[in-house]
């Protein structure tokens, strides 16, 4: 009898077992699989949040298949502390080990209120604007001009919220006199930063930025990515590079992201100034003149008189032969990969072809005829 009794109860748990692993399993398979959400939403996790709090706040949205299975799986996970603040985009159907992903790991703002401050080449500006989950396009709140324009309330509202995300834009071409004046006029940033970073040193792109952080230390940063990618770019030159050190590869760039806005075209902007080196010609680039002029502080918004085309500056390209002193603006980085592989052409001229981008030609006389289009396309407008 004992020997019966022992063996049923041996088959009941070995059924049990089985039910609780199947149980398992179905469990995980739950916490993976699409979620309920018909629409994303945007989820706001405020500083000091707990688990509990934003488990709430996601069930009443409907994000989640189980609220109970969701706080079983951060809890086995060990992401039930690891909860960051922050603004998060969650999309339809996210299961529910993306969300616990999402909310644990990065903090990084994917949705709410975005703040962007960008520098451009002629002036800066700042940009307010929100997520739509919905269509996951941003819409726009308000823009103004920094330093200039009187601020916004929505502005002042949201650069104190905790979850706005902050960003600097920096565009290609823009000078290190203009990134500065930019970083002084921002006033979340705090300490005094004076000195001017050298033209060409610092990268253009996009930076998080946040309250708190000194003008210097975001300088050193966009100075830093600047250097570290110009090294990995120089250490890619080949036969084809035409300068000898990354000094001149930062002056090379910054003319040719000065002479062209097409992606498409600066290969060959790129050809002309390099065949002009190798024949030892004059670069003759208006964009370096104008450099010599101003310094890269305002723009002419002219054509240049004969008397500056006359005046010797270390970056008169007309009189002096060869790369001019320093760079010009800075570089963005399809510049700088330009300007170490050009195209492999005899081309020695272009001037603008009046659709935004340049004609091109190896021989004066081609030139000439390309020139005198450009001319009646000018007079015609």
């Amino acid at each position: 009898m004992w020997r019966n009794i022992a063996s049923n109860s041996l088959t009941i748990i070995v059924v049990l077992l089985f039910l609780l692993s199947g149980l398992v399993v179905l469990a995980k398979s739950k916490y993976s699989s699409a979620g309920p959400l018909d629409r994303a939403i945007c989820l706001q996790v405020e500083p000091g949040s707990s688990m509990s709090k934003v488990v709430d706040r996601l069930d009443a949205q409907g994000a989640l298949s189980n609220k109970s299975l969701f706080r079983i799986g951060t809890d086995y996970t060990d992401k039930s502390n690891n909860l960051k603040a922050g603004s998060y985009l969650i999309p339809a159907r996210a299961s529910m080990v993306d969300i616990a992903e999402q909310i644990t790991t990065s903090g990084r703002s994917t949705c709410g209120t975005e703040i962007i401050f960008r520098v451009g080449i002629a002036r800066s500006t700042v940009l307010v604007r929100e997520l739509d989950p919905t269509t996951k396009q941003y819409v726009e709140v308000a823009r103004f001009q920094l330093s200039i324009d009187p601020k916004p309330d929505v502005y002042d509202t949201k650069i104190e919220a905790q979850d706005t995300r902050i960003r600097l834009v920096i565009a290609e071409g823009t000078t290190s006199w203009r990134i500065v004046e930019a970083l002084k006029s921002i006033d979340i940033l705090k300490d005094e930063i004076n000195s001017i970073p050298s033209e060409g040193s610092l990268a253009p792109g996009s930076y998080d930025i946040k309250r708190g952080d000194s003008r210097k230390s975001v300088a050193s940063a966009i100075e830093q990515a600047q250097s570290e990618f110009l090294a990995q770019v120089w250490s890619e030159r080949t036969a084809i590079t035409p300068v000898g050190s990354e000094e001149e590869l930062l002056i090379l760039a910054s003319i040719i992201e000065k002479e062209t806005g097409l992606g498409s075209e600066r290969s060959q902007v790129a050809s002309v100034f390099a065949n002009r080196l190798r024949k030892d010609m004059a670069l003759q680039t208006d964009p370096a003149v104008i450099y010599g002029i101003t310094r890269g502080k305002i723009l002419l918004g002219r054509g240049l008189l004969k008397s500056e085309l006359k005046k010797d500056t270390p970056w008169n390209t007309y009189l002096n032969k060869g790369l001019p002193l320093t760079p010009i603006s800075n570089p963005g980085r399809d510049s700088l990969r330009a300007a170490l592989t050009p195209d492999t052409t005899k081309y020695i001229f272009f001037v603008a072809d009046g659709k935004g981008g340049h004609a091109f030609s190896e021989t004066y006389a081609e030139h000439q005829k390309n020139v005198k289009v450009w001319r009646a396309i000018e007079a015609s407008k």
